[in-house]
């Protein structure tokens, strides 16, 4: 087993390197959270050997886990230091989850598929990120009850930013969210300070609809 998890240490490592730090992602706390957090525990065992790759990868019902360099570039975006309380749209597989977890104080991920649930929950426990709470539910919605947030992500495009999540977020707070048309978006992040909203676009990428009554519909 020690031969094993070297060799995903290793490939950790690499994927760092090449993929994230060599393509301007400079957050050291960020680097490290993905040094540490083994992304090859959140896709089938199937997979392992190809969960550090440069794309993204199944994980059922229609969904991926997103490209290394794109949960990168989302969590840099949001410019966590430790002390925030972090609303995640889309827990899918947990992997990025578990990446907040390790740079915020607080997790709240909401999923809209039953069947992800158990396995993202069970994994997130399995490796100790008791800062972490999931529900099931419709995501364009938020979570009312935990809100303000010091920073929102949404992993699933969108056509419009729901107007519950600009409610939710603290000001100030930052939100990165991808907004699009079905088959493309762009990662937009979005600033609320002194009671005015600055919208910055930042890449063109490619993520799974946003479902649900403030998104795409089912």
């Amino acid at each position: 087993m020690s031969q094993k998890n070297d060799h995903f240490r290793i490939a950790r490592e690499r994927m760092v390197d090449s993929q994230i730090a060599a393509r301007g992602i400079h957050d050291q706390r960020l680097l490290q959270a993905m040094r540490k957090v083994p992304r090859h525990l959140f896709v089938d065992e199937a997979l392992w050997d190809q969960a550090y790759s440069d794309f993204p990868l199944p994980i059922g019902q229609g969904q991926t886990i997103s490209q290394p360099y794109i949960v990168a570039r989302m969590t840099e975006e949001l410019g966590l230091k430790g002390t925030e309380k972090v609303l995640e749209i889309g827990t899918g597989s947990g992997y990025q989850t578990a990446i907040l977890a390790e740079l915020a104080n607080r997790v709240y991920s909401v999923e809209r598929i039953p069947a992800l649930l158990p396995r993202a929950k069970k994994i997130l426990d399995k490796l100790g990120y008791h800062n972490v709470l999931i529900k099931l539910d419709d995501g364009t919605w938020g979570w009312k009850e935990h809100a303000p947030y010091d920073a929102i992500i949404v992993t699933a495009g969108t056509p419009v930013i729901p107007e519950p999540l600009l409610d939710q977020l603290k000001d100030p707070g930052v939100m990165v969210v991808p907004v699009g048309d079905e088959y493309s978006q762009t990662l937009t992040k979005i600033t609320k300070k002194d009671g005015k909203i600055e919208t910055r676009y930042l890449e063109g990428v490619r993520f799974v609809k946003l479902i649900g009554d403030h998104g795409w519909r089912a």
